[in-house]
């Protein structure tokens, strides 16, 4: 699925999504509304879209500030250590289990 979303298992309404997110981070300016048709056709609702493209379009800012100002990655320790309170407390801090 990461090397081809096109050719993987996944359902086409998840390829919709993709080829709509791989839309917003090569050519934002070239989505014209049957691409949001598209998508919508597949299955997924307006907020869904929204949601998708925000998050796709927060992560092209972060990745070319990171490029742009040089600011180092965390070691591979401290992302692990990260993810694995991620997946026990979810990004709320001090949420109870």
């Amino acid at each position: 699925m990461l090397k081809d979303f096109r050719a993987s298992p996944l359902g086409e309404k998840d390829k919709a999504l993709l080829t709509l997110v791989e839309q917003v981070n090569r050519d934002p300016a070239k989505i014209r509304q049957a691409d949001i048709d598209a998508a919508k056709s597949a299955g997924w609702c307006d907020e869904a879209l929204y949601d998708a493209i925000m998050v796709c379009a927060l992560f092209r800012f972060m990745n070319t500030w990171v490029d742009a100002t040089g600011v180092d990655g965390l070691p591979a320790e401290a992302y692990a250590v990260r993810g694995t309170r991620l997946a026990k407390q979810g990004y709320r801090p001090g949420r109870a289990e």
